[in-house]
């Protein structure tokens, strides 16, 4: 069986009782909100990622302030040829406060939208579970950084 791992950064953007989300186009055209942020680079630092993640996809430069947690997925897949697999995703998330920039959609990205979205508006949003732990992580803090709403089948 194939596996693959994929290491990513993400912020939690809170101003003002809102909430930075940028909006993912999966392959199927279905769009969700989600927390900025992406894949690392091989070599990069997370730190590193998380803020030229931001940039890319949101126009904002950014200051990670708080390491708030890490979150683990676990999905099966079928490779192109039928064969199966196992992809693990790893997600590190930061909370982070805007230093400078702008607010502008990604070019050729992943995401086709960012924008500020009020806090009490979320639940009703079309969005990954990402936002939910996120969210869980930025307002409890658990000492050990992992999410109450994490899957517990994934460890």
């Amino acid at each position: 069986m194939k596996q693959e791992l994929r290491v990513a950064a993400y912020a939690v953007v809170v101003r003002d009782d809102a909430i930075l989300l940028a909006r993912w186009v999966a392959k199927d055209g279905t769009r969700r909100w989600t927390l900025p942020g992406g894949g690392m680079d091989h070599g990069e630092e997370p730190v590193r990622t998380v803020v030229r993640e931001v940039e890319e996809e949101t126009g904002y430069a950014v200051e990670p302030t708080a390491l708030l947690g890490v979150d683990s997925i676990l999905r099966g897949w079928i490779a192109r040829l039928g064969t199966p697999g196992s992809f693990q995703g790893l997600r590190i998330l930061y909370e982070a406060r805007i230093t400078g920039g702008a607010l502008r959609p990604e070019t050729g990205g992943s995401t086709d939208l960012a924008a500020w979205h009020p806090l009490d508006s979320v639940p009703s949003l079309p969005r990954v579970e990402l936002v939910d732990i996120g969210l869980d992580l930025w307002r409890e803090r658990p000492p050990v950084g992992r999410s109450r709403l994490a899957d517990p089948t994934n460890g």
